[in-house]
């Protein structure tokens, strides 16, 4: 009989100690059956089930080139196999074909029929949503120390997308978070995952591409993780360029803009170091939402950085310098920060600031928006003379 144990509720060293002939699923979408799984990979005693990637393909709701779509999964099942993993899958539905573009593993896709891909499938997003900003939440799959889990990243910034579009359900509506970012320090440590920071922004371009041909015109990509930022920089600057009527924006993770700046500093007990990954923030985030995931008898606190008046780590990073130094020189256990400081209750208050700087952040756009446009209906400058 076999058992399934999901990728991303792990930690990292868990994840090392697998045997690295356990066979490891991505699958597009869920609900898929896991019997007939067994059967196709030939009943293992246990299958790791990763994160589900929420669209991309035909039938997911919003559908991109294929070939942008698969070259980021095969960068995501090579980080498996630069981990050592032998038996790597990518589980989709019938119908869809991974050989349009070149890939070295053509035998790691597995399908199955599945609704997923029917062709009459609902989009993910209304004609009714137009007017609203999309929101697109981007989290990671990648180690948090001895005590968070894979899904860290993923989780907090899902619950703050929810928390958004439950604040303000007309203003704002949010796409299904995406488990997978751009990790380039995958290396130091097992169990992170990479889509690849070029695979990223072709992809993330190709869903804005997508969306604008459907008439919306205000997106605001948050992540989760800090190592997406600078390639979302990049994203919102080419998507302004080549759909010049569109508000598209991001910020610097979550928590950090002034009403989260603010909310940090009343409420930590950590010194600057105590928050830069799996410390007192994100600590404190997940046990106020997957407390039943935190292994707090393992945390280790780790603020040890080598820190310089303008380069050092914490949530808000300080300083005018930007560098990418290996892990390994600062962390011995994947974090950065005192986990220790980390409750709940900071947790909730956390994430509701976190709700409440995203919220403000809409409001702008929809501002920046409707005041652009306002100048160029009325000829303002080049607008007049198009």
């Amino acid at each position: 009989m076999t058992s399934y144990f999901n990728y991303d509720e792990m930690t990292w060293d868990a994840v090392a100690s697998l045997l690295r002939n356990t066979p490891l699923v991505l699958p597009l979408g869920s609900d898929y059956d896991l019997e007939l799984l067994a059967s196709q990979l030939n009943h293992p005693p246990q299958i790791g089930l990763l994160p589900p990637f929420p669209f991309g393909w035909q039938g997911s709701g919003l559908e991109i080139p294929e070939s942008i779509l698969f070259q980021y999964i095969s960068n995501l099942l090579d980080s498996l196999r630069d981990d050592g993993f032998i038996k790597v899958y990518c589980l989709m539905p019938k119908g869809l074909n991974p050989q349009s573009f070149h890939t070295i593993h053509p035998m790691s896709y597995i399908t199955q029929h599945h609704e997923t891909y029917r062709r009459d499938k609902q989009p993910l997003l209304n004609d009714s949503d137009r007017d609203k900003v999309i929101l697109i939440p981007i989290g990671h799959t990648e180690q948090h120390g001895y005590h968070l889990p894979l899904s860290t990243d993923t989780a907090i910034i899902d619950a703050i997308a929810k928390g958004v579009d439950d604040k303000m359900p007309t203003r704002s509506v949010s796409l299904p978070a995406m488990p997978y970012g751009v990790s380039t320090h995958r290396s130091s440590f097992a169990a992170t995952m990479n889509a690849g920071g070029r695979a990223f922004e072709d992809f993330w371009l190709a869903v804005i591409d997508v969306l604008v041909q459907r008439g919306f015109d205000k997106f605001y990509f948050m992540s989760g993780h800090g190592g997406n930022v600078s390639f979302l920089v990049t994203i919102v600057k080419y998507a302004g360029e080549r759909h010049r009527r569109i508000f598209c924006a991001t910020s610097w993770l979550h928590t950090s803009g002034r009403i989260g700046a603010e909310a940090i500093n009343k409420h930590r007990t950590s010194k600057i170091g105590g928050m830069g990954h799996a410390g007192e923030l994100e600590t404190s985030f997940m046990l106020h939402l997957r407390p039943e995931l935190c292994k707090m008898e393992r945390v280790v606190d780790e603020t040890d950085f080598v820190s310089t008046a303008d380069y050092y780590m914490d949530w808000i990073e300080g300083g005018s310098l930007v560098a990418n130094p290996p892990w390994d020189d600062d962390t011995a256990t994947g974090a950065y920060g005192a986990g220790s400081h980390g409750t709940a209750e900071k947790g909730r208050v956390w994430l509701e600031a976190a709700i409440e700087e995203k919220a403000d952040h809409v409001e702008q756009i929809h501002e920046q928006h409707e005041r652009r446009e306002k100048r160029r209906n009325d000829g303002y400058g080049l607008w007049g003379k198009r």
